[in-house]
């Protein structure tokens, strides 16, 4: 079947229906990851979009329950070259096609995504429209000019809805591990997957989910933290009720601007606790601190963005997904950049000069990788027991 990708300043790509039958409409971006698929297409942060995959072929090891990062695709729609005719991989449960199909998504693939991506990277973010059952492409213009992005509160359709205990019985939490011959303590599922034993608990986190990736909290678990998740709704009243040892801020989709109530929130915490924020909790801590954010030209988004520690000259190849920023330039004196990204210059690390409070702009769990910057996590529990033990 015939489907259209239509941009909203008027250029159109004809492919090939892949996924679910329909029209779906969202800004669009691309990310220029090679695999890690399923984790984009599952990750909270990219509602409300449709993704366009610059690497050329797409789904050859399938979808697995193990790997996503929610209980269903986020994504709006899906753009791709050529989707693979093959799944090779014995971790899978089932094909791209098959799960986007079950879950109401469209895809489209025979997509020339270069051109696509060199038309997004000279013109700029656009909304678009990703149909099968319109064939006029001048209805489909229409319907992508009127699609809405900016501006929209995501956080709230994707947060927990109630308070909850993540992996209470630690069973969601084990690192996979590849196996090699006869391995007792570890762990292992019906179908073979092996696990690592998790270390014990050390430290208590109240965890605000602005549209937090599964494997955020996972890597949160793995290095102790006994992990509550709030919804982002929650009050500062609320956060210091359970009186926990630190306090996370994650990842989430959209503009930082619609969201008032977690800059509030978080503002009332600083000082409090020590606070570590990533992605989305990295520009609601920089507003709560005094500083403002503005909206990049094509964001960043993909598993090779070099960052640079400003204070060791340590260079971090990192995964990002991101459409906003921090503007440098209204970060108050007690808020020093700590890291920046060597693309474009951009801030992507800051930290509070006086109390326990930094962040990052990038995802330093990212699955499948790369994991050069994963030891954040052991450096926040480090401050917490600091913390602690000053107390």
């Amino acid at each position: 079947m015939i489907a259209l990708l239509a941009l909203e300043d008027g250029r159109v790509f004809r492919g090939e229906s892949f996924g679910a039958k329909g029209t779906s409409t969202g800004e669009i971006c691309f990310n220029t990851s090679m695999s890690g698929y399923q984790e984009i297409l599952t990750d909270p942060s990219y509602r409300g979009q449709i993704v366009a995959m610059t690497y050329p072929e797409i789904g050859n090891y399938g979808v697995n329950d193990l790997d996503v990062e929610s209980e269903s695709p986020q994504v709006r729609g899906f753009v791709i070259e050529e989707l693979s005719p093959v799944i090779s991989s014995w971790r899978s449960d089932c094909g791209l096609h098959e799960y986007l199909e079950k879950h109401g998504i469209p895809g489209i693939q025979g997509v020339d995504t270069r051109a696509l991506t060199r038309h997004l990277r000279t013109r700029g973010s656009m909304k678009a429209c990703i149909t099968t059952e319109i064939t006029d492409e001048a209805i489909a213009i229409q319907k992508a000019q009127a699609a809405s992005y900016d501006g929209i509160d995501f956080v709230k359709e994707v947060s927990a809805r109630d308070q909850y205990k993540w992996d209470p019985q630690n069973s969601l939490s084990n690192d996979w591990v590849l196996r090699s011959g006869p391995l007792p303590d570890q762990d292992s599922d019906e179908k073979g997957n092996v696990f690592a034993p998790l270390p014990p608990v050390t430290h208590t986190l109240a965890a605000l989910d602005f549209g937090m990736k599964k494997n955020i909290l996972r890597y949160l678990r793995r290095k102790g933290f006994d992990v509550t998740v709030l919804p982002a709704t929650s009050t500062a009243e609320d956060v210091l009720a359970l009186g926990t040892d630190g306090i996370f801020l994650s990842n989430g989709p959209g503009d930082p601007e619609a969201l008032d109530y977690a800059c509030d929130t978080v503002r009332a915490l600083v000082g409090k606790k020590p606070i570590f924020g990533i992605c989305l909790g990295h520009q609601i801590l920089a507003q709560a601190l005094g500083g403002k954010t503005f909206k990049l030209k094509f964001g960043h988004r993909g598993a090779n963005q070099p960052v640079k520690d400003v204070r060791s000259g340590k260079i971090a190849i990192t995964s990002q997904n991101h459409g906003y920023a921090v503007d440098p330039s209204s970060l108050p004196p007690d808020v020093e950049v700590t890291h920046t990204n060597l693309n474009d210059g951009t801030v992507a690390g800051l930290r509070h000069t006086k109390h326990g409070a930094f962040s990052v702009q990038y995802h330093p769990e990212a699955s499948p990788g790369p994991h050069d910057a994963d030891y954040f996590f052991a450096e926040f529990a480090k401050e917490v027991a600091a913390a602690k033990a000053a107390n």
